[in-house]
């Protein structure tokens, strides 16, 4: 074992014995350790090697009921620690001790991890790819290695653990012609391996689109997201989804189960053992699972975490999750898949008699009312099922429920955007504007 893994786990036995000798009834110890090494290009060429480190403990414990939550990160004295979890629980209400039960399991190591010379490779591969169609390209990205140790430790005798190493990269291309600039970027996220190649091909298509400046036809229109662009219509639905929302009144499915709330050719669930973003265990301890929460348009399920499921009397989905080790579990997706289609996104165009592909926004999500308003930073005007060029000063507004209702099709070329598997897909009921 090694020392670091041994402070760790002395340090969190420590924690829990002081606390219930300090008169807590019950306490948590949530550890991380994160190692990540990526490495920079810019301007086509290696710009730099780093290393970071981070550690961090939380401990949370009830003292009468009183719940108190400390940090710290790096080395900690333990005594301390509880002094000052035990004095902040002093300035909270009561309320019901949330954990979970006895168990005892270091789950399986998740991903593997690559050398820095091959991230560097990978790197090279990639702009040297790009410069053999152009070489006026000017390329910046980013190959990163980074493995994450969590463990979870309870007074319940709950004591489990994993060590997840995921891949990540990205790539910037970008184009000046006179007064005209364009940036194309994408990227990826995988565990064991990445492919330049599949990358770098992706960009090279939309800057072949991108050739020619076009007009966008303004009005209702079909409009086209790729996989890259979708995301934005999925966090929407994850905030709907939310167990939390629904106590607080602001989700609009709050009394819509077992209802149609979008188009029928969706389905929409977290699977716990797919793709980078896999997860064994919440935050709080426990076991993740399968669950549809949209099954063909119907919905099915809310996540929740331990309190949310308890006020919503449907117990927990295993989705408790914290937005930083100084925060409390709430309710949180790992990962969140939407089943694709048949038709590849080259297929997908040629649907189009008339419409829009959006790439690239500017701007951020629509929020939980549905409503947006976005600058379409890359987007492409189609006209018979093809690309007639790359239009500027565009704008794109609607409502996500309302698009998600109009579905037109789903393509076959799910990607990973952050923690959301999504296809390119079609919807309706957007309006198109711009200026000339």
């Amino acid at each position: 074992m090694h020392s670091d893994e041994f402070h760790q786990e002395t340090l969190a036995e420590q924690l829990l014995d002081l606390a219930a000798r300090s008169g807590a009834e019950a306490a948590e110890v949530f550890q991380s350790r994160s190692l990540s090494r990526p490495v920079f290009f810019e301007a086509n060429r290696l710009k730099q090697l780093e290393s970071a480190q981070a550690e961090g403990t939380a401990l949370r414990l009830w003292q009468n009921g009183r719940p108190g939550l400390v940090v710290a990160y790096g080395p900690a004295e333990p005594q301390v620690l509880v002094e000052r979890a035990i004095a902040l629980s002093q300035l909270n209400e009561p309320e019901p001790i949330e954990l979970a039960a006895t168990t005892k399991q270091i789950y399986p190591d998740l991903g593997e991890a690559v050398s820095v010379d091959q991230l560097v490779e990978w790197g090279k591969t990639a702009i040297a790819l790009v410069r053999e169609v152009n070489p006026d390209l000017l390329c910046t990205a980013e190959w990163e290695c980074e493995a994450e140790t969590t463990r979870l430790i309870n007074s319940n005798g709950l004591d489990c653990g994993y060590t997840d190493t995921t891949l990540s990269c990205y790539l910037s291309a970008e184009w000046v012609r006179g007064d005209d600039f364009l940036s194309v970027s994408d990227g990826q996220t995988q565990r064991g391996s990445l492919n330049p190649v599949t990358l770098v091909s992706q960009i090279l298509q939309r800057l072949a689109w991108a050739q020619d400046n076009t007009q966008p036809t303004i009005g209702r229109l079909p409009i086209l997201f790729t996989a890259k662009a979708a995301d934005m219509l999925w966090g929407t639905v994850q905030a709907a989804l939310s167990g939390k929302q629904v106590i607080e009144g602001a989700s609009p499915w709050s009394d819509r189960l077992n209802q149609q709330v979008i188009s029928e050719v969706l389905t929409l669930s977290q699977q716990p053992n797919v793709g980078p973003f896999s997860c064994p265990f919440d935050d709080e301890g426990t076991p993740t699972r399968p669950i549809t929460f949209i099954d063909q348009g119907i919905l099915q399920l809310f996540y929740t975490d331990r309190t949310t499921g308890r006020a919503l009397g449907s117990g927990t989905t295993g989705n408790g999750f914290r937005p930083g080790l100084g925060s409390y579990p709430t309710p949180g997706l790992f990962n969140f898949l939407i089943q694709q289609g048949t038709k590849s996104l080259n297929e997908l165009i040629t649907t189009l008699d008339e419409g829009l592909v959006v790439d690239q926004m500017l701007g951020g999500g629509a929020g939980i009312s549905g409503d947006f308003s976005i600058n379409v930073d890359l987007g492409y005007q189609v006209k018979h099922g093809q690309i007639i060029g790359r239009v500027k000063d565009t704008m794109v507004s609607g409502n996500v429920y309302t698009a998600l209702k109009q579905i037109i099709e789903l393509g076959s070329d799910a990607e990973w955007n952050g923690s959301c598997y999504t296809p390119s897909l079609i919807v309706g009921g957007l309006s198109i504007t711009g200026r000339s």
